[in-house]
């Protein structure tokens, strides 16, 4: 799904009213209807009581004409200015001059008093207070006012996107409302699916507000989020061998780190690659061959301290030459030699590269690399990964900081976390909406990184595989939460989980982003 952030939204609701001359009191009586009417979800048959918190933009106004609409259907209503009254907008002015029509009131926010002991007793408050303009901390009344929404024990509806979070990072303010539903309008925003903001909006609904959808279709965004359905897997053919699924190979593992490399292939099999060689030193061959039943393991020829000798992948040569895709990192290390294998994989083959862990730190101090390599290169770190290879890490806008990284070193980025962010060289950025806690044990990542490699080499597009692989990743961690609890899954879990997860999410198409 498509999304927009601050200055692309404003924008077309800047077209709606100049270009096509809808009246902009008209939009927000229609994005008020949608919170009425999830208003009204969360009340009590017998009728239920409501207040509403208003900022003075037009974010407020939308709580206001809500208000309205909520007395004009016999609810017992009460809306509350979190705002000096001279900075209302005009259409904000005109929804309270609607709002008086039908026996209401606006009613200035004092912080203490009528106003809070009524909303105390709500059963839903709409937080109308901030709407993605918001950039600045939360301060005054409308700090108040959150602390009050948080602390009331009532159902909380958001216009548009709670108040505190930042629309286009997630970030919060200081403070934020917590919704239970937040219902923005036209399309949603990166702030609804970007940590922290996205736990604290509740259920996102997208809803239109009368601007034509051929509007908000051709609307340019390179922003989007894959949600349940986005993701599908090729039927294969009857008529099929395991020549046609990919001959991969891997580099990883070393002394004290044999999980990884086993780890790896065993996710990559699982996806179904074809055929997976597993490179790993000498000095511990026999206990990864030990792990993997149906991946070739192969020694790398190590010096007297157990690190790679110079010419390591030398023997490898001939398998490299007809793989499909490369994996180089997990628990390799660092060594003089690691980084020499990692560097000439980058410069001296066109074969599709996955960099993950190790085959990441190697790269300190030497990033501009990438910008010389010969092969399409993805890279799978984590926020400590990240902020080691670019020395600063995302400085608090993880969306912007991932994109800006795959546009300058030409490769795609897989921002691992909770909601794992793909970026990749044009641009364009993905936010994953599957994956929780159960995702938080080591060697995860190493299932991951065996996961892109195996649709890397089964020839999916870059794009389509990365996208795939973290989606699938992250269901099956979800699926195992729902089978062992969040506290007692492992990575090998994970790839036990995997057929359940392409069987339950992956109807058999071709892997894509609608």
């Amino acid at each position: 799904m498509k999304l927009a952030g601050r200055a692309l939204i404003q924008e077309i609701d800047r077209y709606a009213i100049d270009e096509l001359g809808i009246e902009s009191a008209e939009l927000m009586t229609r994005a008020a209807e949608h919170v009425a009417a999830a208003t009204l979800e969360l009340l009590p048959r017998d009728g239920g009581r409501v207040a509403v918190f208003c900022g003075h933009g037009n974010n407020g106004g939308d709580g206001i004409a809500a208000a309205a609409i909520l007395l004009r259907r016999g609810v017992d209503t009460r809306a509350f200015l979190v705002a000096p009254r001279e900075r209302m907008s005009a259409d904000a002015s005109e929804m309270e001059r609607r709002l008086r029509e039908l026996g209401g009131c606006l009613e200035e926010f004092d912080g203490g008093g009528e106003a809070r002991e009524f909303a105390e007793s709500c059963d839903v408050i709409i937080d109308a207070i901030f709407g993605v303009g918001m950039r600045s901390e939360l301060a005054g009344g409308a700090l108040e006012a959150v602390e009050l929404i948080n602390s009331s024990g009532a159902r909380v509806v958001a216009a548009d996107i709670p108040s505190g979070v930042e629309a286009d990072t997630g970030r919060i303010c200081g403070r934020a409302a917590r919704a239970d539903i937040t219902v923005t309008f036209s399309l949603a925003k990166p702030g609804h699916y970007l940590p922290p903001g996205c736990l604290y909006c509740g259920e996102v609904r997208v809803r239109g507000i009368g601007i034509p959808e051929e509007v908000t279709a051709a609307a340019e965004s390179k922003l989007f989020v894959v949600e349940d359905g986005d993701i599908t897997l090729p039927a294969r053919a009857r008529d099929t061998h395991k020549g046609d699924y990919g001959r991969d190979i891997i580099f990883a593992g070393s002394v004290g780190y044999t999980g990884a490399p086993a780890l790896a292939a065993r996710a990559a099999s699982r996806l179904g690659a074809g055929l997976v060689y597993v490179c790993v030193p000498q000095t511990v061959y026999g206990v990864v061959a030990a792990k993997c039943d149906v991946e070739m393991v192969f020694p790398l020829a190590c010096g007297e301290d157990g690190d790679l000798s110079e010419n390591a992948a030398d023997a490898m040569a001939g398998q490299l030459s007809r793989c499909g895709a490369v994996l180089a990192g997990p628990g390799l290390g660092t060594g003089r030699n690691v980084k020499k294998l990692v560097f000439e994989l980058l410069t001296g083959s066109e074969t599709p590269l996955v960099l993950d862990a190790d085959g990441i730190n190697v790269l300190k101090g030497n990033i501009d690399i990438l910008k010389k390599a010969s092969c399409p290169v993805i890279l799978t770190p984590h926020d400590g990964e990240f902020a080691g290879l670019t020395g600063g890490g995302h400085r608090g806008n993880r969306l912007k900081a991932a994109s800006d990284f795959a546009v300058r070193y030409g490769c795609v980025l897989a921002l691992k976390g909770y909601r794992t962010i793909t970026a990749l060289p044009d641009g364009s950025a993905y936010i994953n909406t599957t994956g929780g806690p159960a995702l938080a044990k080591g060697g995860s990542g190493d299932v991951l990184a065996g996961m892109i490699l195996s649709l890397v080499g089964q020839g999916f597009p870059l794009k389509d595989a990365v996208l795939s692989a973290v989606y699938l990743h992250g269901a099956a961690g979800d699926m195992c939460a729902e089978t062992y609890g969040e506290y007692s899954v492992t990575a090998s879990d994970l790839i036990e989980m995997l057929p359940e997860a392409v069987k339950s999410r992956a109807r058999g198409r071709r892997a894509a982003m609608r």
